[in-house]
């Protein structure tokens, strides 16, 4: 049974909120008349999300591989918040391409410990605070690579894999309490995670600079932030327990069910219908 969760006006946490879809969601909720508790490591980003509101707003520089200081971070909003938590988006991630053959330990490893154990330091930091009040919800961020493996993704797609079957376990064991935990699953979305991304060389081998793939990645992208923010908004408000953002989340999740080993060669296909449609448009005067 869905379990709607009024968040709209009430305090919200959000994570990665300097840029992309935690500074849409940021403004949304805010705009809305959500007092927020932000954080993200990139101070100067943070900033300037922090001075476009008009609501309540604790805003903290934090790296969400610290476990102990996103847990000081939990203690402080603790203090600060103006009325009972209602979400926490563990929303804060990063990018990596390679190989398998060609991946490095180092990065690989720097993508699990944002990706994956970053949500999990802010689920259990947070995490008390809802269960004590009996009320809330953690939203952690997936992705269409928790539904289905992509080539040059494997650790992105380890690490989101993983965020989706820790959030849906939490969400068994929260049963008969008032907190409830979703997973989200963007699709393409038009931010700079490619540019600001990990890749040592092109995985394709076609030789592009970061600035190209990120050129390709955009192309076939189809949801703006603010639109992801307002479908992961309005999934929580009606208590979804999976939340698809974007029309390419629902290709990939029906393709996971119907063609669960077969899936690539479709989905290969029409990125590049999108990709020929772009460059005729480009062409077109």
């Amino acid at each position: 049974m869905p379990r709607p969760h009024r968040i709209t006006g009430r305090p919200v946490v959000i994570t990665g909120a300097a840029s992309g879809i935690g500074r849409s969601l940021t403004r949304r909720l805010a705009g809305l008349g959500s007092p927020v508790a932000i954080a993200d490591v990139d101070e100067s980003g943070l900033k300037e999300t922090a001075r476009s509101l008009k609501v309540p707003v604790y805003s903290r520089v934090l790296d969400v591989r610290d476990a102990e200081d996103v847990t000081r971070f939990a203690r402080e909003v603790d203090d600060w918040l103006p009325a009972p938590l209602a979400a926490v988006f563990n929303n804060a991630g990063v990018a990596l391409s390679s190989s398998v053959l060609d991946s490095v330990p180092e990065d690989d490893d720097w993508l699990y410990q944002i990706n994956f154990k970053g949500v999990v330091h802010g689920t259990r930091a947070f995490l008390p605070i809802l269960v004590e009040q009996d009320s809330g919800v953690i939203v952690n961020t997936s992705s269409v690579f928790g539904l289905l493996g992509m080539p040059n993704q494997s650790a992105y797609c380890a690490a989101k894999f993983a965020v989706r079957g820790y959030t849906d376990s939490l969400r068994q064991e929260l049963r008969g309490t008032g907190v409830s935990a979703v997973n989200v699953h963007p699709g393409g979305i038009k931010t700079n995670i490619v540019r600001n991304a990990r890749i040592r060389k092109d995985p394709e081998g076609r030789g592009r600079t970061i600035e190209q793939m990120a050129e390709d990645f955009n192309a076939v992208a189809m949801t703006t932030p603010d639109k992801a923010a307002m479908i992961i908004h309005n999934g929580v408000e009606r208590g979804r327990a999976r939340i698809l953002v974007g029309p390419d989340a629902y290709v990939f999740d029906a393709l996971a069910r119907i063609a669960p080993t077969g899936y690539f060669t479709v989905i290969d296909r029409l990125q590049q219908r999108l990709r020929d449609r772009q460059k005729e448009a480009a062409n077109t005067p």
